[in-house]
């Protein structure tokens, strides 16, 4: 029998005492609810991450007529291929990675991040309440968006509708309730996949027009519309396989949204999710405030604490097994990412935050040959803003009503207020 809802309040407000009783019970369940078995110990979720009879296969969202740019951008994604064409997409991505653009945007980042923490404090400072001091649209959800911008190369006028769209289509990732799931009303009235679709749309065109601008002459930064430039928008349209052959502009297209929803949408997670654990242990921020070497650690830990991807799904290649779970060529099966997280035989104490844990083998960023290409530009952005906050807003307390997404495959908070402590 299914351990949780995925729809419940309690549920989505703290689930890690249900995880703990599925894992008590065994490393893999059926789940009803969700439509497939669900791996929860460490070592079984990794299992699914790792074991290449389970692979990402995709299936277009129907009808495909209604969801042409969504099925566009998904099919085209790093994320959603295996074997050869997984391959030589990753070999391609990562070698336009390999150009330097961490380290070239490691700087900026930390800027950004001082500048925007700032900002909140001095509004705190002014006497600023409820959403004049939220850390999510004060921080967590401006940073990464400008991130991802300046990592493509999107221009500054063009990057308001980039947070936006990456809400509205990573959406359509949580539990489907049924035939008519996806026809349910969004926050603007509109139906989710209508949303989505619109959303999908757009970040096509954009895309398709800043790579048509890196191939005209002087449009990719060196005057040769070679794409060879400062972005990575550049550097996959100027990256050759061993054969000399290029990414596809479907490809290009894919591999954006993949950066922008991924590489976004975890990072605004870990930001939130993870202040407020601290705010929670007060002793553990107080470490990290008097010892900046703990950020690298805590960094982890927080992705660890209250992980923001709680789902991650493979499909059965070939008949296989999990963890002694039989699982038929072509069904499905989750890797409960927190329930794998607060598995005590892979963590010392697991519900405990530790900013100084070490080892701390989480599984935030996946496994095996899907492992996030994004994770060190994660990790720099997370950082940056551990160490505004512990230099500008040492004394942060929370304020006011917190409110999470009522959402599960993504777990973040809406809206986390804050305010300053006696001082």
């Amino acid at each position: 029998m299914h351990a949780f809802d995925p729809a419940d309040p309690a549920f989505l407000a703290d689930p890690y005492p249900a995880y703990a009783r599925m894992r008590a019970s065994g490393p893999v369940h059926e789940h009803p609810l969700l439509g497939l078995p669900v791996a929860v110990s460490h070592a079984a979720c990794s299992a699914v991450l790792r074991d290449r009879g389970l692979g990402r296969i995709w299936s277009d969202a129907q009808p495909p007529e209604v969801f042409g740019a969504f099925n566009l951008l998904h099919r085209n994604s790093l994320l959603e291929r295996e074997g050869e064409p997984h391959t030589r997409l990753r070999r391609l991505v990562a070698a336009a990675f390999d150009r330097g653009h961490t380290a070239r945007l490691a700087p900026w980042v930390q800027r950004r991040a001082d500048a925007l923490v700032a900002g909140l404090a001095a509004r705190i400072d002014d006497g600023a309440t409820g959403d004049d001091a939220d850390l999510v649209a004060g921080v967590a959800e401006p940073l990464p968006v400008e991130v991802i911008a300046q990592l493509l190369g999107v221009p500054e006028s063009e990057r308001a509708p980039l947070r936006g769209w990456s809400d509205a289509i990573v959406r359509m990732y949580e539990p489907d309730p049924g035939p008519d799931g996806r026809a349910e009303r969004s926050d603007s009235g509109t139906s989710i996949g209508t949303v989505a679709e619109r959303a999908s749309a757009e970040f096509v065109a954009q895309l398709r027009e800043l790579a048509a601008d890196r191939r005209r002459p002087g449009g990719g930064g060196n005057g040769s519309g070679s794409g060879r430039g400062d972005d990575l928008i550049g550097d996959l349209i100027a990256v050759r396989d061993a054969d000399g052959a290029r990414i596809s502009g479907d490809e290009l297209v894919g591999t954006a949204a993949l950066l922008l929803m991924a590489g976004h949408e975890a990072t605004v997670n870990v930001i939130g999710n993870g202040t407020r654990a601290l705010l929670d242990h007060p002793g553990q921020w107080a470490r990290l405030v008097a010892d900046p070497a703990l950020v690298p650690s805590a960094v982890e830990e927080l992705i660890r604490f209250d992980a923001p991807l709680q789902l991650f799904e493979r499909t059965a290649l070939r008949d296989t097994d999990v963890a002694g779970f039989p699982v038929a060529a072509g069904s499905r099966i989750g890797a409960l990412l927190g329930a794998a997280a607060r598995d005590p035989d892979a963590f010392a104490d697991p519900d405990r935050l530790d900013v100084g844990r070490s080892p701390n083998p989480h599984l935030g960023f996946g496994g095996g040959v899907h492992y996030c290409l994004g994770a060190p530009l994660a990790r720099v952005e997370i950082a940056a803003t551990l160490h505004a906050l512990r230099r500008l807003l040492p004394d942060m307390t929370a304020a006011g009503d917190p409110w999470r997404r009522p959402r599960f495959v993504m777990r973040g908070y809406h809206r986390l207020p804050l305010g300053r402590g006696a001082r």
